[in-house]
């Protein structure tokens, strides 16, 4: 399975950035952080053509249960899903919660959380593109 789930939208940077936010908090999880990589690049003089905006999201009960089950999965926590141009198309995705935690960890459980979270960030990327 591709390790990815990326979805293009017809929608500006700006639009899907803000809409990706308002789908992330309709969806029960919160926004912890955003990171423009794009203008970070920038700011340092490098020549960086696109756009990309980081949300570090993250669902405060997943996140406990999937820390309960292994403490080393902090460094997985929080989900990120991005949205970044590419050669002029906006797109929104992130890593696979299931692939990424099936790779890191081997708990009882886990996948369950996996799965769900995988669920829900799917609909959020698939509300915010659209």
């Amino acid at each position: 399975m591709n390790p990815y789930f990326i979805v293009d939208t017809a929608k500006a940077f700006d639009q899907a950035s803000a809409d990706l936010h308002a789908a992330v908090t309709a969806n029960g999880f919160g926004v912890l952080a955003v990171l423009d990589l794009g203008d970070s690049l920038r700011s340092k003089g490098i020549n960086f053509s696109e756009q990309c905006q980081v949300f570090e999201v993250c669902n405060p009960q997943q996140a406990a249960s999937v820390l309960n089950k292994d403490m080393k999965l902090t460094m997985a926590l929080p989900c990120r899903i991005s949205v970044f141009t590419e050669a002029g198309q906006t797109r929104i995705g992130m890593i696979r919660p299931e692939g990424m935690l099936g790779n890191l960890s081997t708990e009882p459980g886990l996948m369950e959380v996996a799965h769900d979270v995988e669920s829900t960030t799917t609909a959020i990327i698939q509300a915010a593109a659209v």
